[in-house]
């Protein structure tokens, strides 16, 4: 017979909790750190749609014996003294939404921070807040367009922790917010502040995260929410077709993924006549490899090698005020009717 935990009820228990999840990243900028990383993000059926024997055959054969050594020296050029961008944005961001709703509701609510792959990891995160006496559970995956490789991945690793339980919570999950007016005005909000401190582009190119093709025609919507969230920027920020561009990034392998790809279009845009781009990455909440070194370095520099004269990048939201007020928008919606939420139970806020 399995057997269940339960967590004892502490006194003056929290009651309701909120968990942001993040992708994840390694505890290190070393070989064997990014090693560990990659077997536990390249091992989830998630990520990769393969049959697991030949997958398996490929990811200890090939890729974990060469892989490592490069990223980590990827990681080493954006690695900080807080450690991993992602893992110290991620932090920041949960600390300052939990202090924006303690303001709000006090003390019987909490925020945390989870990685999906890597340190805390979710099950680690939950069962520190049932050790609180947590009974309500909101999860929020920190990526606003869904797809089965992210969000999809999160949902497994929550629902794996909860079948161990006795007396599971009371549970609601967030499966994307990439078209919240919150959130599309903080992106917004994000473009016109660079543009007024650095000038603007002939270009704004938005690039996501690329998944394969195959995905997309099995299903995933990822790649019609990205559009989603390009027009809807676009409006919001009164641009023609051409002043916005929507690309993917991030590709691996020889099979097709989302096109068209960031880096052959940053090589053609000089020969276009398109010398002075900003960028930015809608689909990434907080700066990290992908955005740091893959497209504010490297990216930069294929467009200037190709003839371009200037690439800006506009960092991500971060934890910035912006994307606070946007992820706290979000939350309170999602908890409507749960009484550490309602108005009876807020504490009045003290003017600043």
């Amino acid at each position: 017979m399995p057997r269940y935990i339960a967590f004892p009820d502490p006194p003056n228990p929290v009651r309701a909790a909120i968990v942001l999840v993040n992708l994840g990243t390694p505890a290190a900028p070393t070989t064997s750190a990014v090693r560990r990383y990659l077997a536990e993000f390249l091992g989830d059926p998630r990520i990769v749609e393969t049959p697991r024997w030949l997958w398996w055959l490929i990811l200890n054969g090939v890729i974990l014996r060469i892989r490592p050594r490069r990223s980590a020296r990827l990681y080493r050029k954006v690695w900080t003294e807080q450690g991993s961008p992602l893992q110290a944005g991620t932090r920041a961001l949960a600390e300052r939404l939990h202090a924006r709703l303690k303001q709000e509701f006090g003390g019987r609510v909490v925020v945390r921070h989870a990685m999906r792959y890597g340190e805390p990891s979710v099950a680690a995160t939950m069962r520190e807040l049932a050790t609180m006496g947590m009974r309500r559970l909101l999860v929020i995956p920190l990526f606003p367009q869904f797809s089965a490789t992210t969000t999809a991945s999160v949902l497994d690793a929550v629902g794996a922790e909860l079948r161990t339980w006795r007396y599971p919570p009371e549970l609601r999950f967030v499966n994307d917010y990439y078209a919240e007016p919150t959130h599309i005005e903080a992106l917004a909000r994000s473009v016109e502040a660079h543009w007024q401190n650095n000038g603007r582009g002939q270009r704004l190119m938005l690039s996501f995260h690329g998944i394969p093709e195959r995905y997309v025609r099995n299903g995933d919507p990822y790649r019609g929410q990205c559009e989603s969230t390009a027009r809807l920027l676009r409006e919001r920020l009164d641009l023609t077709g051409d002043e916005l561009m929507l690309c993917f990034q991030s590709r691996v392998g020889r099979e097709p993924w989302l096109q068209p790809y960031t880096d052959k279009t940053l090589e053609a845009l000089p020969g276009q006549g398109v010398l002075r781009i900003d960028a930015m990455c809608p689909g990434f909440s907080i700066d990290c490899l992908e955005t740091l070194e893959e497209i504010a370095m490297e990216g930069r520099e294929t467009f200037l090698e190709a003839g371009g004269e200037r690439f800006d990048y506009i960092p991500s939201l971060n934890d910035g005020d912006d994307q606070i007020n946007a992820l706290a928008a979000l939350a309170r919606r999602h908890v409507q009717g749960w009484p550490e939420f309602e108005s009876a139970h807020a504490q009045p806020v003290r003017p600043t």
